[in-house]
């Protein structure tokens, strides 16, 4: 009964961060950037190579590439893309700065990522979440793309839904992506036990919420960044404290 108490709630504000209207992404602190990756009209592969590049750096950075290569190359468009090869896209990784500190597998997998929409997705990454396709079927597809796993898919899926409002047949294939925050939230709350692997805060959340495990993932991971820190958590401010183990153990 504790456990469903917590995941209610988790799933109330997860609801209300769904339910609302769309507003842009701040993934970056350049206007610019944040336009070319939000635009999912004109520029929907921009979106696909970002949660690509969001591997092993800071989220900032990784959603800064998109831009930062149109601006080498004069534009952003599939076509132009498209027209790279592996050197050239090497090479706008590597200088005059790395974009990325595993400059050869971001751009191995960013050439593949460009190419792999020209030739299964008709040039249009769009067509990868267009017609309602189940989430399994999204989620198969995201993880088609080099260097994409279970919790960039996850974390591709819940963006779409959530915050561009892309319509699904149904949300039980989109997965909480269990990062530091949301595995430190889960285990402070008691949903799993410290220390508790990926997998097992996947399952859980499953377990908790089937029909839309992802629901949770957001308001964990707002926790996890504004409060529940590592060394000096602020449960006084959690909208979860009152059914928090570790805030209880703490008081």
């Amino acid at each position: 009964m504790h456990e469903l108490a917590i995941s209610k709630r988790l799933v109330e504000r997860g609801k209300i961060l769904f339910d609302s209207h769309r507003q842009p992404i701040t993934f970056t602190n350049d206007c610019c950037a944040n336009a070319l990756v939000n635009d999912l009209d004109n520029y929907p592969h921009a979106f696909v190579l970002a949660c690509i590049m969001d591997r092993q750096i800071k989220a900032e950075k990784a959603w800064m590439i998109p831009y930062r290569v149109a601006m080498k190359i004069g534009g952003f468009s599939i076509e132009k893309l498209t027209e790279l090869s592996q050197d050239d896209v090497r090479e706008l990784m590597r200088k005059p700065e790395p974009l990325h500190w595993l400059v050869e597998t971001m751009a191995n997998n960013f050439y593949l990522a460009v190419h792999r929409i020209k030739n299964v997705y008709q040039g249009d990454a769009s067509n990868i979440w267009k017609g309602r396709p189940s989430s399994a079927e999204l989620v198969y597809r995201l993880l088609g793309f080099k260097g994409v796993g279970p919790k960039i898919s996850s974390m591709a899926a819940n963006m779409l839904v959530r915050d561009y409002k892309i319509h699904l047949s149904d949300h039980f294939s989109i997965d909480i992506s269990a990062d530091v925050h949301v595995r430190r939230v889960f285990s402070r709350l008691g949903l799993c036990n410290p220390g508790a692997s990926v997998e097992q805060v996947i399952y859980k959340a499953r377990a908790l919420y089937p029909e839309f495990p992802g629901m949770m993932d957001l308001p964990c991971w707002e926790i996890g960044r504004d409060v529940c820190n590592v060394s000096s958590p602020k449960c006084e401010k959690c909208y979860m404290s009152d059914l928090c183990k570790y805030a209880k153990s703490n008081s």
